[in-house]
């Protein structure tokens, strides 16, 4: 797996962007406080949306990221592109669409008792926006072509029919393409309420996802995601199961996140120095029927979490792809890079926003310097 080589000279009048992230955006509206949502009577307004978030979590950590969606022409839409803008991100190829709305989800951080403290539901009113209208027109677009690394997620792929063609048509269709493009990152992101709002079974969103996971470059996934979508919960049989994708991280929450590839750069970690949940491994169709190639031939690699007091998790999965990108864009080895992931994703997890302030990069400097064993002393705080 090589990182296409940055823009010539001669094409920086093009600004390519170092990562173009391609998804749904949305006006985002919840208490200015922990409040239940049904006894405000004034609600802040923010921005948020799986590949955004991404987008802006790379340009606070210094690196060149555009957006490429499609929002309506209301005041929605403008906020959220003078709000992409102020962070850095560049919005040119974003089209606005007269007719169809832009989406809005709502946060309510109400206790819930099905789940821990930090818990925020989450009520989107999305169908028929301007984003759902995208395509597989859009995957010839220039700004692809000219990025580095593309970013793309499960979120968009339950929106609509045409938005999965449009993720199938950027992740399968590249199957024996006759020119190099950009490496493709995908984040599972399963989002199940999408796919039932949209009149999919659970195992069409499994299957779906399972394809275009496979076919991407780097896949992240959370532990729980994949135990809920194909039952599969070891990380070591995860990354076998979405083989052959190049690399595969698997993040466990507070635990860590164990990266699988061919390419990493640092030595093989032994299997018992890894934390997995004691599940056994389903036997669904999905699951016994991937062709996968053994976990013991890929390097792996494990670095504990950092202790975080979780204001809000919204968000934190996003931030941890940013930090991993830079990583993977500044040619840092595999630890390195699940070190800014972490150090991202724990800035999402300390605020209420969906799109933290990135940690400097004198932090982030100073965290990656230190020796293997200082970092896990950190992490066991």
């Amino acid at each position: 797996m090589s990182l296409p080589p940055p823009p010539r000279a001669a094409e920086s009048h093009e600004r390519a962007a170092d990562v173009v992230c391609v998804g749904e955006t949305m006006a985002v509206l919840g208490p200015p406080d922990t409040g239940p949502l049904a006894e405000q009577s004034l609600l802040s307004m923010a921005i948020g949306g799986a590949e955004s978030n991404v987008a802006c979590g790379l340009a606070g950590l210094g690196r060149r990221a555009a957006w490429l969606s499609r929002l309506g022409d209301d005041p929605f839409g403008r906020r959220i592109l003078a709000e992409l803008t102020a962070r850095g991100v560049d919005v040119s190829a974003v089209e606005t669409d007269p007719d169809r709305p832009t989406g809005v989800y709502f946060k309510d951080p109400a206790p819930d008792p099905d789940h821990g403290p930090g818990h925020t539901r989450t009520y989107y009113y999305r169908g028929g926006s301007a984003a759902s209208a995208m395509g597989p027109d859009l995957a010839w677009h220039p700004a692809l072509r000219r990025a580095r690394i593309l970013h793309l997620s499960g979120v968009a792929a339950a929106l609509s029919d045409s938005c999965a063609r449009l993720l199938e048509t950027l992740l399968v269709g590249r199957d024996g393409r006759a020119t190099p493009g950009p490496l493709v990152s995908f984040d599972v992101n399963h989002r199940p309420a999408l796919w039932r709002q949209g009149g999919h079974e659970a195992a069409d969103a499994a299957r779906s996802l399972l394809a275009l996971a496979r076919a991407a470059d780097i896949v992240f996934v959370g532990r729980d995601e994949a135990e809920e979508l194909w039952g599969t919960a070891r990380p070591d049989d995860i990354a076998e199961l979405l083989a052959p994708a190049p690399t595969v991280v698997v993040k466990d929450a507070e635990h860590g996140a164990t990266s699988y590839g061919a390419d990493s750069a640092v030595a093989d970690v032994p299997v018992a120095d890894v934390p997995v949940a004691d599940v056994p491994v389903a036997t669904s169709p999905i699951a016994t029927s991937a062709a996968a190639t053994p976990y013991a031939a890929r390097r792996r690699t494990f670095v504990p979490s950092l202790p975080t007091k979780v204001v809000e998790p919204v968000g934190a999965g996003d931030a941890f792809a940013a930090g991993y990108l830079t990583g993977v864009l500044e040619d840092r080895d595999e630890r390195s890079r699940l070190r800014l992931g972490h150090l991202a994703a724990a800035a999402a997890l300390r605020t209420r926003d969906d799109v933290p302030d990135m940690p400097s990069r004198t932090e982030t400097g100073r965290c990656l310097a230190l020796h293997e064993d200082e970092w896990a002393a950190t992490a066991r705080r």
